[in-house]
């Protein structure tokens, strides 16, 4: 076991949450200690749900452990029953309560209860929390539908509806961006004559579960919560799955290429129906061809922003990878493409020390990228899960479609523009107008300066030394205003190739000429 300040999944009963709680009439009783409800506060806080989870706690203490536990469970499961009427009862225990090995899900499937239970196994201490969401989907899908499975060699009962459909299967609780995303992909859909059958887990019931063998196929939109439920589908009802993501327009024509391929039916993409093919084509844009970026996060983000970034924004992908060890085939595959090695860890203390030996200009990844980004005076976008607050929106903010490639456009390609506005306001800053001393022209009549002083060279890299070679060294004064004058995205770099130079060479008070030294060093 080891002690971890951030990890980017929680353990596989949060993830068993994220199923309940995106459904409707389904509840959890989990078999866990006191303390173990903090899982609340992610959908509360995090996602700003209007409700906390469907999820009934044991919450056992320490002197529960000298009786009998197991009647703890029956008690809990039967108060939770008749508490919440639930249609389906998901039942499963935490890390911790697994240790005492009560086996709650058999415990209620034996206890003689009025609704359908479904047993959830965790594997807490070799799974994580997606393999948790997932199994929990699969285990629900196959619970529900395992008595209506045609007998081998049947043929499939005839569509009831002239309408072809198919069913959207992973939007989750949790998720990113999973909410917009169903909008998106639904009016893409409905624009190709195609109905939407159930979308699940998010929004679904028990009973809509019960339908989705009606539809003619099912889109896997995350393979990390549906994967398994596709697969058991597939081989049970025969649904052929869609597999593509449509995240990104190559991906989003893709997408409607194998939905249209998949039901028989005729539709040809909108090639205008985005405007980030004209963005990334635009004078604002070009100039950004061939910045240097670092993917990281689930599967399904990373290999599809490693494809945008790659061949839709030209940007150079210089290290890519996953936290995600069940999925990391994928990212194998994708990073194998752009011949690199993919990294596949979810140790955040590993991710950073491979974004400080790469240098990127940008990072794609999760909230633990952004921090490292910041930390380093990286420009970072935020492209999965786990996110913070500011990640889920309010308003409209798709990844999936074409829309959503619009959403993407904007979400990565501004940060890069901040750090130029913030090089040309560095450059001008010994201008008479633009000086850190020169006050707003709008506030000129007031005759106050509201301006601050310059700040430090270190403060305005927005990067701390980690060279380890600073605290010998010495800027000149003139040398830190040359230095200033370096644009805010590649200035830490600068700086850190600058001092690397300085000590390899003995130098200790770094000088004008000894900046320019370096960048002649380094630019052979």
């Amino acid at each position: 076991m080891e002690l971890s300040l951030w990890t980017y999944e929680g353990p596989p009963h949060v993830g068993a949450i994220r199923i309940a709680n995106s459904m409707r009439g389904v509840h959890l009783l989990l078999h866990a200690p006191q303390g173990d409800s903090y899982a609340d506060l992610l959908f509360t806080m995090i996602e700003r749900d209007n409700h906390r989870p469907p999820v009934t706690y044991t919450t056992f203490q320490a002197r529960d452990l000298g009786s009998d536990t197991a009647e703890l469970v029956l008690r809990s499961i039967h108060a939770a029953v008749e508490k919440h009427k639930p249609q389906v009862l998901l039942v499963g225990d935490s890390c911790t309560a697994e240790l005492i090995q009560d086996q709650p899900g058999s415990l209620a499937s034996s206890s003689g209860l009025s609704v359908p239970v479904v047993p959830v196994e965790m594997l807490a201490y070799s799974r994580k929390e997606n393999w948790g969401a997932g199994e929990t989907f699969y285990s629900l899908v196959r619970g529900l539908l395992q008595n209506r499975v045609p007998a081998p060699g049947s043929e499939a009962p005839p569509r009831t509806n002239e309408q072809p459909s198919v069913n959207l299967l992973g939007p989750s609780s949790l998720g990113f961006r999973c909410r917009d995303d169903v909008r998106e992909v639904t009016q893409l859909l409905n624009d190709m004559g195609v109905r939407v059958n159930v979308c699940a887990p998010l929004n679904a019931s028990p009973h809509d579960l019960l339908r989705l063998p009606e539809a003619d196929a099912n889109v896997c939109l995350y393979p990390e919560i549906a994967g398994p439920a596709c697969d058991w589908l597939h081989r049970n009802f025969k649904q052929p799955t869609i597999k593509t993501v449509p995240i990104g327009v190559g991906a989003t024509r893709e997408f409607v290429a194998e939905v249209a391929k998949t039901l028989g039916i005729d539709h040809t993409p909108d090639s205008e129906a985005s405007r980030l093919p004209w963005y990334s084509r635009s004078v604002d844009s070009t100039y950004l061809t061939g910045k240097r970026v670092f993917v990281f996060g689930d599967a399904t983000h990373t290999v599809a922003a490693a494809r945008i970034a790659h061949e839709e924004l030209a940007f150079e992908v210089v290290g890519m990878g996953t936290y995600s060890r069940e999925q990391a085939r994928s990212v194998r595959e994708a990073a194998k493409e752009l011949g690199l090695e993919a990294l596949i860890s979810d140790d955040y203390l590993e991710v950073e020390r491979v974004i400080s030996e790469l240098q990127p200009e940008l990072v794609l990844g999760t909230q633990m990228e952004r921090h490292i980004a910041k930390r380093l005076g990286v420009p970072c976008a935020v492209i999965s899960t786990p996110a913070h607050v500011q990640d889920y929106p309010a308003r409209y903010s798709p990844q999936m479609g074409y829309e959503g490639a619009n959403v993407i456009f904007d979400s990565w390609v501004h940060p890069l523009m901040m750090g130029l506005e913030e090089h040309l306001l560095a450059m001008f800053r010994d201008d008479f107008e633009f000086n850190d001393g020169a006050q707003p022209s709008h506030l000129a009549a007031e005759g106050v300066s509201t301006r601050s002083e310059a700040p430090a060279v270190n403060d305005a890299s927005h990067g701390e030394d980690d060279t380890g070679a600073s605290a010998e060294l010495t800027w000149d004064l003139n040398a830190e205003r040359e230095l200033r004058k370096i644009p805010f995205f590649v200035r830490g770099k600068a700086k850190r190739n600058t001092e690397r130079f300085a000590a390899d060479n003995g130098v200790n008070v770094i000088k004008v000429d000894t900046l320019y030294e370096a960048k002649a060093h380094y630019s052979r």
